[in-house]
């Protein structure tokens, strides 16, 4: 075996070179990406931002009360694939906020589900296309069912074919979407779900919910157990 002799102090020096050549290729990386991830809340957040208001919101509250409120009915929302997810959530964020409400998924409505309907219900569907072939079929499947219950459009497509079957529409501005092939539902899904927060939160502003409302809905959890502390605490300060 030969040996090639190697001073200690020389591969010492490499071996830095290597280290500090990794760290800094490491650390421009992460910089990078820590720039990426400001573009895309930059872009969903800019979204949200431009969404625009208009009367349709305080229209929506109003049907949504007169319904639940003065005619016992509930909110039934809908959608197809990632706008049906965000229409699930709006639906559980109504019922946890004193407006009972539940998602119709539009395929298995036409397989029996549309029986959920009753008369004084409300609608609200989404579709970002405007055009979404289930929720069209699901609207006319109601219009031969109770053709009296209203129906909400969150939409990003002000032109939307659907428009002229429903009673009130609310633009979600049709942002871009951030992602890279600009097809999957990303952007468009945050202002969805932004849209859906505004009108639970004027509603519960509207019906005047309170702590100790929430906290007969909620029992589990931190928050269940958060809202009865406030609820507590609000307590011994009245008596």
């Amino acid at each position: 075996m030969i040996f090639f002799p190697f001073h200690c102090g020389r591969l010492e020096k490499i071996i830095k070179i290597v280290c500090a050549g990794y760290f800094f290729d490491t650390f421009e990386k992460i910089i990078v990406m820590k720039e990426k991830v400001c573009q895309i809340f930059n872009h969903e957040a800019d979204a949200i931002r431009n969404i625009p208001v208009s009367d349709s919101y305080g229209k929506a509250v109003d049907l949504i009360y007169e319904h639940l409120h003065e005619k016992n009915g509930k909110i039934v929302t809908s959608g197809m694939g990632k706008a049906g997810q965000i229409a699930h959530n709006i639906a559980t964020t109504f019922s946890s906020t004193g407006a009972p409400a539940t998602y119709l998924h539009p395929s298995e409505a036409q397989h029996g589900d549309l029986g959920i309907l009753q008369e004084n219900d409300i609608m609200i569907v989404i579709s970002n296309s405007g055009k979404t072939r289930e929720i069209v079929e699901l609207i006319d499947l109601k219009n031969i069912l109770f053709p009296k219950i209203p129906v909400i459009l969150i939409t990003g497509n002000q032109k939307s074919p659907i428009a002229n079957k429903t009673a009130c529409q609310i633009f979600t501005g049709n942002p871009s979407e951030v992602c890279p092939l600009g097809l999957t539902p990303t952007t468009s899904t945050t202002v969805m779900t932004a849209i859906g927060d505004a009108i639970v939160v004027l509603l519960m502003e509207k019906i005047k919910f309170t702590t100790a409302d929430y906290a007969k809905r909620h029992h589990g959890g931190y928050l269940g157990a958060k809202s009865r502390k406030i609820e507590t605490d609000l307590s011994s300060i009245y008596i």
